[in-house]
């Protein structure tokens, strides 16, 4: 009762930071019409009325759909359980095939909770309300991943140059090491575009993208170097399979955090599940370790997401909510 009093204090005091609930015209910068941001953190306000606050009975959470969704089921349920216990709610684990299925999710009031991909997370803040506040770290501090163009040993690409003619394998539209990041360098380093130089295709994720090189259905891939380390550990694929042939500069990893009008109280609370969890000895350790992560480190949007909305601005992607 102490923690849900001390977080009540904390969520009124942050709640109602951003004002006029009424207003129809409202600084948004880049956000879609139905959000406001007055304190100008690029992120949608918390709504000033009341009667706009969700307060579900169950909160649902998804992860970022990069491998088999059963698999991180298990690897987060004790993170779920110890967010029900904070928040006095259900919380219930929704496994997501795609980002557009994420991102609709949330901007309908399914989704509560959530890690959206780095690529996705300014569709996600700017179209569906996503209000990220943490990312995972290593016990040192450290974050963050390298987008990575593999191929397979005997492939005939022996550097970026040799693709051409080619095809090369990427995840999403959404995906920044999976799309955004290598198609900004291919064509500022290389001057490489797809469809003219390479023909492009989509995985859907990268565990199918880095499956697909380990089994020479592509001859190329462009993924997330995290993901790679921990397929890598479970002998999902075996190192003399990939081969490397571009590292990027780094990227922050996953941003997770709550829909913009979920309740303030609640909203305090996922916070505070987020910084109170014990990694030791936990599913989530023994996953995201093979990628050294043990902690959840504080961020925000506007500073963390910089570089990626650069590439996203490199790329002319708009923020299209339609």
């Amino acid at each position: 009762m102490k923690i849900t009093s001390l977080l009540s204090a904390a969520a009124l005091a942050i709640g109602f930071a951003a004002t006029p609930a009424t207003a129809k015209e409202c600084p948004r910068g880049t956000l879609d019409d139905r959000y406001c941001d007055w304190n100008g953190d690029l992120v949608a306000d918390t709504p000033a009325d009341p009667d706009d606050w969700l307060d579900p009975n169950t909160l649902v959470f998804a992860y970022t759909p990069v491998e088999d969704p059963a698999v991180y089921k298990a690897v987060w349920s004790e993170f779920l359980d110890h967010m029900a216990e904070i928040t006095g709610k259900k919380v219930v684990f929704f496994p997501v095939q795609s980002n557009a299925a994420q991102i609709e999710a949330m901007r309908s009031g399914r989704l509560h909770i959530s890690g959206f991909n780095t690529g996705s997370n300014p569709l996600a803040v700017n179209c569906a309300g996503f209000e990220p506040f943490t990312i995972m770290a290593s016990e040192e501090g450290g974050f963050g991943y390298e987008m990575e163009i593999i191929t397979y040993p005997g492939s005939g690409i022996e550097k970026v140059e040799d693709i051409k003619g080619k095809q090369l394998a990427f995840t999403s539209p959404t995906s920044n090491s999976g799309f955004k990041a290598p198609s900004a360098i291919l064509k500022a380093d290389y001057g490489m575009v797809p469809e003219k130089d390479f023909e492009a295709v989509y995985s859907g994720k990268h565990d199918n993208s880095i499956l697909g090189v380990a089994n020479k259905d592509y001859p190329a891939a462009s993924i997330a170097n995290s993901v790679l380390r921990r397929m890598l550990s479970r002998d999902v694929v075996k190192k003399d399979q990939i081969k490397s042939i571009y590292k990027s500069q780094t990227f922050p990893t996953t941003g997770f955090g709550t829909v913009y009008n979920l309740h303030p109280v609640l909203k305090a609370q996922v916070r505070h599940a987020f910084f109170s969890f014990d990694w030791e000895g936990t599913k989530l350790k023994e996953e995201f370790e093979k990628s050294n992560e043990g902690q959840f480190l504080d961020m925000n949007y506007k500073d963390f997401w910089a570089v990626i909305r650069k590439i996203d601005a490199a790329n002319e992607i708009k923020y299209s909510c339609n």
